[in-house]
């Protein structure tokens, strides 16, 4: 049972690598009725820590973060952990990423809330107190990206087809992807044809941005 249900103040950690972005947030959440910030941290795996220690009611996850699973840090594999640490912890996204794909995996991840940092400071405390009581507290453009993938679910792609695009995207011809793939031009041809067909693309330039926004190709790893 969280704190906001027994009637003590929700218990709250923060996880985000700006020391800015912490400072600010200490002020809003502590200043607010109800609320306690317990913790804070710059990295993903400090967080788990923390959170195996400290036993926050809530935690405010960014999405990149150093100390994560890939080069530039991932909070959705963090939550994933920290998750399976603390079951009975709720975890509320808070970041500036908010595609369709970002909200997605951290949905399946576990996290129960999800919120933009440009978006207004009562829709964080609003996702807060929801994910406290038991409740999925999602910022109106979250929610329309998931409501939106599971009317329509996005495009399965092969391994191959991933690899296709990832070169794509690093600006490689098609002699240049086939060349890294040992495939023939005429088999890289038709891998992109494909690719086109399940983005809605029609070009180079609106696959890589279509592909990016689905998680496809992180923008970090780009030239």
């Amino acid at each position: 049972m969280t704190s906001a249900v027994s009637g003590a103040p929700v218990r709250l950690l923060l996880v985000d690598d700006h020391t800015v972005v912490r400072a600010g947030l200490r002020a809003l959440l502590g200043g607010e009725p109800g609320f306690e910030v317990v913790g804070e941290t710059g990295d993903a795996s400090d967080g788990v820590r923390l959170a195996e220690r400290l036993r926050p009611d809530v935690v405010l996850m960014d999405l990149r973060l150093p100390g994560g699973a890939g080069p530039a840090g991932d909070g959705v594999d963090a939550t994933r952990r920290l998750l399976a640490a603390v079951p009975g912890t709720r975890v509320v996204m808070f970041t500036g990423y908010g595609s369709q794909s970002d909200v997605r995996r951290a949905v399946e991840a576990g996290a129960t809330g999800y919120v933009l940092k440009a978006g207004p400071p009562a829709e964080l405390l609003r996702a807060v107190r929801i994910a406290a009581a038991g409740g999925m507290g999602l910022a109106p453009e979250a929610a329309k990206h998931l409501v939106g993938h599971l009317i329509r679910p996005e495009p399965a792609f092969t391994g191959r087809e991933i690899e296709v695009v990832r070169l794509l995207a690093h600006g490689l011809s098609n002699r240049g992807i086939a060349d890294a793939l040992f495939l023939a031009e005429a088999t890289v041809k038709s891998h992109l044809i494909r690719i086109y067909r399940k983005l809605g693309s029609s070009n180079r330039a609106s696959t890589v941005k279509e592909a990016i926004r689905l998680g496809l190709v992180e923008v970090d790893t780009l030239p």
